[in-house]
């Protein structure tokens, strides 16, 4: 489902392509407009990784074929912002909360992450119903009121939204339980 970002051929010319698309592209926080570019933005997310400044990973199918990215930018104060993109043709499929889950279980209780933030675009209805279907994320305007702020000081573009680190782990041991509770429910 996921793995580290790599400068491979075929690898980057899949999710170049799958990137452009007019419905994915003005959604990309690292726009690339040629396969070189691309590969030259890669390069610069795998250093800046390897120096601390956000984590990248390459969400794959159930074939291990490239569909897209996620990543934590900005971190400070084991805090940062997720950026996420997936292909036009995986929309729809169930890809994105699957990723979602795989990397925040990583951030969380591998790399000491305790906040994750998504700045969603206002007019992004995709993106916004998408987080507002996760169970451990919150609508973060009024209540980390300081960072709202500071990403629409020029006016309001982003709706923010926080997934905690305690948020998330209570919804993982419910989903245990529940499904410990069915299990034994079938025997």
């Amino acid at each position: 489902m996921l793995k580290k970002r790599e400068l491979i051929g075929q690898e980057s010319q899949i999710l170049f392509d799958l990137m452009v698309h007019p419905e994915v592209f003005p959604f990309v926080r690292h726009k690339a407009y040629s396969h070189d570019e691309f590969l030259f933005l890669t390069k610069q997310i795998i250093e800046a990784e390897e120096h601390g400044k956000l984590i990248s990973r390459t969400i794959t199918d159930e074939w291990e074929n490239p569909i897209g990215t996620i990543n934590l930018y900005d971190i400070e104060d084991n805090a940062g912002f997720l950026g996420t993109w997936i292909g036009k043709p995986y929309h729809g499929k169930g890809y994105n909360q699957l990723a979602k889950e795989a990397f925040f279980n990583e951030v969380f209780y591998e790399l000491g992450i305790e906040t994750i933030f998504m700045r969603i675009r206002k007019e992004n209805i995709r993106s916004r119903k998408a987080a507002e279907k996760l169970p451990y994320t919150i609508k973060a305007n009024e209540t980390r009121k300081s960072v709202f702020e500071q990403l629409n000081s020029t006016g309001y573009i982003y709706d923010l939204y926080e997934i905690s680190k305690d948020l998330f782990s209570l919804h993982m041991m419910r989903n245990s339980t529940i499904k410990e509770d069915n299990q034994a429910l079938e025997a």
